[in-house]
C-alpha cells in the first residue's frame, strides 16, 4: 500500500513543451501501461464540449461540491454537455471529469482541446532496473505525469506553470529522478510529493 513519490522536474509557461518532455520521458519506461489517465477542469462551455468530444462518455461532474438548498443532498452533474446550450450549460460550471482512456492519439488531441482550468496526463508503467543508482522499476509506482496550470501531483491551485512529474516508489528516488530529469535537459525542481 501507499502513494508514489513525484519529483518535479520541469515547470514551463508552454502546454506544448511540457507534453513533449513528458513524452519523451514516457519513452524511457520499460513498460507503459495501455490506458492513460486524464483529468480536466472545464471554465467555459467551449472546454467542456471539446473534452466532450475527445473523451466520448466521459462522467462530468461538479467540480466544486453542491448541495441541495432544501435537502443538503448532495448534487451530481448527470446532463449530457453535448446537448446543452451554452447558457444552460454555464450554470454548471466549472465541470470536470477524471477517466482512464486508451493510450495513443488521444493524448495529442487532449492538449489541442485545452483550457484555461488544471488538466492532467498520467502515464503509468515502469522504470528498467537502473544498477548505477540501485534503482529498481516498481509497476505500482512508476510512471510520468504533466499537469497544465499546476504544481502539485495531487492538482492544487490553478497556476500559470505547467510542472512534469516522475513518479517512483513510495520510498522515493532521488537518484533515479535527478538521471530522469537530467535526460530532458532539467533539474529536480523541490521536494518529492505524494503520488498516486
Amino acid at each position: 500500500m501507499g502513494n508514489s513519490r513525484a519529483y518535479p522536474v520541469l515547470r514551463t509557461t508552454d502546454a506544448a513543451e511540457a507534453y513533449r518532455q513528458a513524452k519523451r520521458l514516457c519513452a524511457l519506461l520499460e513498460h507503459i501501461e495501455d490506458k492513460v489517465w486524464l483529468f480536466a477542469e472545464m471554465r467555459t462551455p467551449g472546454d467542456a464540449r471539446r473534452m466532450a468530444e475527445i473523451v466520448p462518455g466521459a462522467e462530468f461532474d461538479y467540480e466544486d461540491v453542491r448541495t441541495d438548498p432544501a435537502t443538503g443532498d448532495f448534487l451530481f452533474f448527470d446532463l449530457d454537455v453535448t446537448r446543452l446550450d451554452d447558457a444552460g450549460l454555464q450554470e454548471h460550471l466549472p465541470l470536470s471529469f477524471l477517466e482512464d482512456v486508451g493510450r495513443g492519439d488521444v493524448e495529442e488531441r487532449f492538449l489541442a482541446a485545452l483550457g484555461e482550468g488544471t488538466a492532467v496526463i498520467e502515464w503509468s508503467g515502469r522504470w528498467p532496473d537502473d544498477p548505477e543508482t540501485d534503482s529498481y522499476g516498481y509497476p505500482k509506482y512508476d510512471g510520468v505525469q504533466v499537469v497544465f496550470h499546476g504544481d502539485k501531483a495531487q492538482y492544487g491551485d490553478w497556476t500559470e506553470e505547467h510542472t512534469v512529474f516522475v513518479h517512483v516508489t513510495k520510498f522515493g528516488d532521488l537518484p533515479r529522478a535527478r538521471k530522469l530529469a537530467a535526460h530532458i535537459g532539467g533539474e529536480v525542481l523541490g521536494e518529492a510529493q505524494l503520488g498516486w
